[in-house]
């Protein structure tokens, strides 16, 4: 797909918006397809494979640690080079490994298919998207991220219930081949088509004239001399080692506290609907606060959230819970983008977001089997979301001072 005639012809300040109608696109079929096919093929792998959960769902925690891995080369990549080409390669290599992944017969070849996929998924879900958008929108970027992510919160409601039919109705593997082609004819084009370069002279898509000098923006060698870099890497990794925790122990906790499986399933789903409305107020809010006060807010939240399951005896319902934790879920991945751009600018973003993902991402990998150590460790639940919440409040009150101080110094 070419960029001819009238999409050839928008001005910057439009153009950014056709990048942000892409990925929006784009996000959400990969993820759909790519991160929740998984647990929805999860079972008949097992069967199929002869393996145990345990091993199966290694190989999406390798997924998970090379794209983790990946992150920095990534966002290095987009700063000097622009995402179309990776990206697009990106979608190439996870439309073929999709097709592997439906043909694999042992758990060796089930793990060199996430192995690489690792790398796919780090070329095209949201670190290279949020690089692009940032790159564009200079100002009001908030909104063209909400946008982004509202749409790709959704990937799980559409594509999870699509791929749960086609399992039922052909089985796995050839529910893989049919997606294999929806994610190869949308995403493949659309990056490959649509995505650009910002101009030289980033347009203002919130409605002010563009600036005909540079993006500004620190190194990533300037920002790692920054308290705030290293504190901020360290408090996503407890921010997404908790969420990665809840979303694996909760089910387990809730049913050894007397809910049915079907009710603890649906308190998930709901945290996942809660996301979007999170998101949705993140933007006003944030405006008030600044991202820097708004990550401290998220991570109170969440530690508030995760607070409650202790205390599930005396409160007597999960609804504030659901509420709560959901709300902070969603506002924690816009709370990432946008306070790495306030604070180191926009120009080496997409560096400095792949080195404090590297920490970020591959919590997420680690954060099941290491919230199970915990679990061992302390002797019970109750114990393991206390650690959780305390460690929340810590890593907001981190972010403040290590915050104060880099302003006080600029």
């Amino acid at each position: 797909m070419r960029v001819t005639g009238r999409t050839s012809r928008l001005g910057p300040d439009q153009y950014g918006w056709v990048i942000v109608a892409a990925l929006s696109v784009t996000e959400t079929v990969t993820w759909g397809i790519v991160y929740y096919g998984f647990p929805v093929f999860l079972r008949s792998m097992e069967q199929d494979l002869g393996a145990s959960r345990v091993a199966v769902t290694g190989a999406l925690s390798v997924g998970l640690g090379v794209s983790a891995l990946a992150a920095l080369p990534v966002g290095r990549w987009i700063d000097r080079h622009g995402a179309r080409g990776l990206m697009t390669a990106g979608s190439c290599l996870a439309t073929v490994l999709t097709f592997a992944w439906g043909r694999v017969e042992t758990l060796p070849a089930l793990y060199a298919v996430w192995f690489l996929m690792g790398l796919a998924m780090a070329a095209t879900l949201y670190e290279p998207a949020f690089a692009v958008v940032v790159s564009w929108f200079p100002r009001g970027r908030d909104r063209a991220l909400l946008t982004v992510t509202l749409a790709a919160g959704l990937a799980s409601t559409i594509f999870m219930p699509i791929e749960a039919w086609l399992l039922s109705w052909v089985g796995w593997r050839s529910a893989l081949t049919v997606l294999t082609v929806v994610l190869g004819v949308i995403t493949i084009p659309m990056h490959a088509g649509l995505l650009r370069r910002a101009p030289a002279g980033p347009a203002h898509p919130s409605g002010s004239s563009g600036s005909t000098a540079p993006a500004r923006g620190m190194t990533l060698g300037a920002a790692r001399r920054t308290a705030v870099f290293w504190v901020l890497s360290a408090a996503f990794f407890v921010s997404n080692f908790a969420t990665a925790a809840l979303s694996t122990h909760l089910i387990p906790y809730l049913v050894g506290r007397g809910y049915t499986p079907t009710i603890a399933a649906t308190v998930i789903g709901w945290m996942g609907a809660m996301q979007l409305a999170g998101r949705i107020v993140f933007v006003p809010i944030s405006a008030r606060l600044g991202a820097r006060v708004m990550v401290a807010a998220v991570f109170v939240a969440q530690a508030l959230g995760i607070g409650q399951l202790p205390l599930l005896g005396l409160i007597g319902t999960l609804l504030p819970f659901i509420l709560l934790q959901g709300a902070a879920n969603g506002m924690a991945t816009l709370a990432r983008a946008t306070s790495l751009a306030e604070i180191f600018g926009a120009r080496h973003y997409g560096t400095i977001a792949g080195a404090v993902a590297l920490a970020a991402n591959g919590a997420r990998a680690i954060g099941p089997v290491g919230a199970s150590l915990l679990w061992v460790g302390l002797g019970s639940y109750p114990a393991v979301f206390w650690v959780l919440a305390v460690s929340l409040v810590l890593a907001a009150l981190a972010v403040l001072i290590a915050g104060v101080r880099v302003t006080s110094r600029q």
